[in-house]
């Protein structure tokens, strides 16, 4: 919940590999918290998300040491009534490798979210977990369109979730 006792606005993004323009910044501007679930590329792109509004981040396979000590490896939160786990890589709903299903069974969560694949995933396992990957939202990879996630959390859990399009990787905007 945010200050005004209503759901939070989530803007969920990863794999941003180094890349912010002023079009990921724009939607950043307009949420009450940014979460970027790893693969940041450069502490500018923290530092750049930092001053649209409050961030929580994950380090993901290609983050140096600075990075990893600025972003944990894992979150393991609270929003609302939901427990959130956020890491980098994952897996797919219905598919979760045996170290995240044992994880799952470990800490609970409500809400999975992992990045790494580039590939945009919304999905409930049959463990009853909702899993969330934003996709890419970075020129560096083989998706075709780059994309983030935003979403409502409140008491209900998440809801308005919205599939952001930023445009085609390698089709760069003028900043």
């Amino acid at each position: 919940m945010n200050a005004k006792g209503t759901a939070q606005r989530i803007l969920l993004l990863s794999d941003t590999h180094g890349h912010m323009d002023e079009s990921i910044r724009t939607h950043a501007r307009a949420v009450d918290e940014i979460w970027h679930a790893g693969d940041i590329g450069s502490l500018d792109v923290l530092d750049d998300l930092r001053q649209c509004g409050p961030l929580v981040a994950v380090h993901g396979n290609i983050d140096d040491g600075a990075m990893r000590r600025e972003a944990p490896k894992d979150i393991h939160t609270q929003r609302a009534q939901s427990r959130i786990w956020m890491t980098h890589i994952g897996g797919v709903a219905g598919r979760l490798p045996h170290a995240i299903r044992a994880g799952i069974a470990t800490h609970q969560p409500h809400i999975f979210i992992c990045g790494h694949s580039h590939i945009l995933r919304v999905g409930h396992d049959p463990s009853g977990v909702l899993c969330l990957n934003p996709g890419a939202a970075g020129h560096h990879g083989f998706h075709h369109m780059r994309t983030m996630l935003r979403f409502d959390l409140g008491v209900q859990g998440i809801e308005n979730l919205v599939v952001i399009e930023l445009g085609k990787r390698g089709a760069l905007k003028a900043l």
